[in-house]
């Protein structure tokens, strides 16, 4: 497509991109549970108006926009006051996830670098169900990366054990996460912190999806395990602001716990033409509207607000365990949080994703083993009936030998 030489309507584009958008996944409705995150309309209002006073404005300049600075500072301590960090911890909002895991992995090889290692020939040990955005990062950095099998007693935990055998003096990271995507299982990451501990190595907490889950769902009586700084030998987490803190994306938190290691994280240069540069992520340029979305929506709901929405997540994962379990799945391990993935020994999990997928339910998908995944929103509560009774004629028809797009065609 090439560029109009003459601009068209505000009015017809936005007509048009309205079109566009009706061939995406109705997430309004609650049949996607992957990529959105619907905490109710009134949430969403928040996020857009707060977005859109700050939309122009850049983050990467914090003098001219002492506004955003403040608003990020208040960020980080409520999230590290969520995470039982200690007096003197830091961090810094980033664009997401792999962005707040790239700039920990970063942050860990500096301060092994500053520490006595050698400059390459780094690695680090995680387990096999780890995102794989810390082999994204450590492509990048050419840094090894050593995965390590699960348990095998279908807990689908780390296996503390055997990453400890995987560690040596090249390793600069342990990984465990709170919970992993796979499967929505905590890690045992007081287990790994005694490893860490006594290899000397920094642990890393993946709380990109528990971390402003979990200490709500510990709030409202779910027995939690230590996860977060609690632990002594995490060093830092990456927790999404824009999965359960449901703020705008791309809204994420990396933390530390001491200043001293943060230090490590910024990227400073003053030998060039310019004038002198300091950047805390990846990203230069930070839209301000992720920042003011954040903040206004943390303050918005506050700890009764996520209480409230974390508990009916928890309700309805529950509700679907149950649900699930009765139509004869299998739920993978023991999730605590808003994650499950399941799978049924009679039938194939392929065909019954194509098959919910063609009653209109857009959902994820586990590989190890093949199952079933879920990611809930506090949306989910008023569809999850809806849900049952679709998995369960799904499930006759995988069973029977249907065909998804014989089953598209009955519903479209």
């Amino acid at each position: 497509m090439k560029m109009p030489q003459q601009g068209r309507d505000w009015d017809e584009l936005r007509a048009e991109m309205i079109a566009r958008g009706g061939g995406d996944v109705d997430w309004r409705s609650g049949k996607t549970a992957v990529y959105v995150f619907n905490a109710g309309e009134d949430i969403h209002h928040v996020q857009h108006e707060a977005y859109g006073m700050f939309m122009a404005e850049n983050g990467l300049g914090p003098l001219a926009f002492p506004s955003l600075a403040q608003m990020e500072k208040e960020v980080i301590g409520m999230a590290l006051g969520l995470l039982h960090a200690p007096e003197g911890a830091a961090g810094g909002m980033t664009s997401g996830g792999t962005d707040s895991i790239t700039m920990a992995l970063k942050t860990a090889r500096d301060f092994a670098r500053a520490n006595g290692k050698p400059l390459t020939d780094h690695n680090i040990v995680l387990p096999r169900s780890a995102h794989l955005a810390f082999d994204k990062a450590a492509h990048l950095m050419d840094i090894a990366v050593r995965r390590v099998p699960l348990k095998g007693d279908g807990s689908y935990e780390a296996d503390a054990g055997a990453m400890a055998e995987a560690v040596d003096a090249s390793t600069i990271m342990m990984v465990g996460s709170a919970p992993n995507f796979p499967h929505g299982i905590i890690d045992p990451i007081a287990a790994l912190g005694d490893v860490a501990a006594a290899k000397g190595v920094w642990l890393h907490v993946d709380a990109c999806v528990g971390g402003y889950f979990a200490p709500f769902a510990r709030m409202n009586g779910v027995a939690v395990p230590d996860f977060d700084f609690a632990v002594p030998a995490v060093h830092s987490m990456s927790a999404d602001l824009h999965k359960y803190g449901y703020c705008a994306k791309g809204a994420s938190t990396v933390l530390f716990r001491s200043e001293a290691l943060y230090r490590h994280m910024p990227f400073s240069m003053r030998d060039w033409s310019g004038a002198p540069m300091k950047t805390p992520t990846l990203a230069g340029t930070r839209p301000g509207g992720a920042i003011s979305a954040a903040w206004a929506v943390m303050n918005v709901l506050g700890v009764d607000g996520y209480r409230e929405k974390q508990g009916l997540v928890c309700a309805t994962r529950e509700k679907i365990e149950a649900g699930v379990k009765a139509l004869g799945f299998e739920v993978l391990g023991r999730p605590l949080l808003g994650l499950i993935a399941f799978r049924h020994p009679e039938a194939e999990m392929l065909a019954l994703y194509a098959a919910m997928r063609a009653r209109g339910w857009f959902t994820s998908f586990t590989a190890e083993p093949a199952s079933l995944h879920l990611m809930l929103s506090p949306k989910h509560a008023e569809v999850a009936d809806a849900y049952l009774a679709d998995l369960a004629a799904a499930l006759v028809d995988v069973k029977a030998g249907v065909k998804a797009e014989k089953v598209e065609a009955r519903y479209s």
